[in-house]
């Protein structure tokens, strides 16, 4: 039986910014990948609600698009409010939470970092630790944290707790493909020297491969591994 790994992401381009070279890397090697948003992620902008619907379809077209360029077997959207979810009861994240769980039993869950700026992305990363409290029978025997480019090194010192990894993923030969499922999400790229851009995601790959001695790697922070 192939290791079940779910993504659960607030908006649709964080799963490929955190760790779409580690999604390849897990798929190429047999692992069933999941992903899922939790927030509609466009819903926050201007422009009325046809010109949203539209960029809705235009954004989740392009989350599926980039999900099977990694190699991903399921998407899943979640309908929370873009910008928003601090205004929802962490309950109601938690249900969805442990829903997905329920639904595919993963033993490995990538997430957002706690400190991040994005609103959303705290609260998806306090619904999962909550959802994945250590019990007796729980399928979820590793928490692994992402950092999202434009969110998490955005915070300042002392706001929020740092990302300070000590999990890194060779992604030196899915890099290529991480950049491929980027570029679908032409929209909500941005030009250099932004951090989401094409070469700041790159850049970054660079530099956390270098910290650990490879070409490219993405950075972790490990939540808890029941070896």
């Amino acid at each position: 039986m192939s290791q079940s790994i779910l993504i659960l992401a607030a908006h649709p381009d964080d799963e490929v910014l955190g760790c779409g070279g580690t999604i390849a890397k897990l798929a190429d090697a047999g692992a069933t990948i999941h992903v899922a948003f939790l927030a509609d992620g466009v819903f926050s902008r201007a422009g009325d609600q046809n010109k949203q619907q539209e960029e809705l379809h235009i954004r989740r077209t392009a989350a599926q698009k980039a999900c099977d360029i990694l190699g991903v077997k399921s998407v899943s959207f979640g309908d929370f409010p873009d910008n928003r979810m601090d205004t929802i009861a962490l309950l109601d994240i938690i249900k969805a939470v442990e829903a997905l769980i329920t639904a595919h039993q993963p033993e490995t869950i990538f997430t957002h970092h706690v400190g991040d700026v994005n609103i959303d992305h705290r609260r998806v990363h306090e619904a999962v630790v909550t959802a994945c409290r250590p019990q007796h029978g729980h399928p979820v025997k590793m928490l692994l944290c992402f950092e999202v480019p434009s969110s998490t090194e955005w915070q300042l010192p002392g706001s929020a707790p740092a990302f300070v990894p000590n999990w890194f993923v060779d992604i030196s030969a899915t890099l290529d493909r991480k950049l491929s499922a980027l570029e679908a999400y032409t929209d909500e790229l941005r030009a250099w020297p932004h951090p989401r851009s094409r070469q700041g995601v790159e850049h970054l790959a660079h530099w956390r491969g270098a910290t650990v001695g490879v070409d490219a790697a993405e950075a972790f922070m490990l939540g808890r591994h029941l070896a």
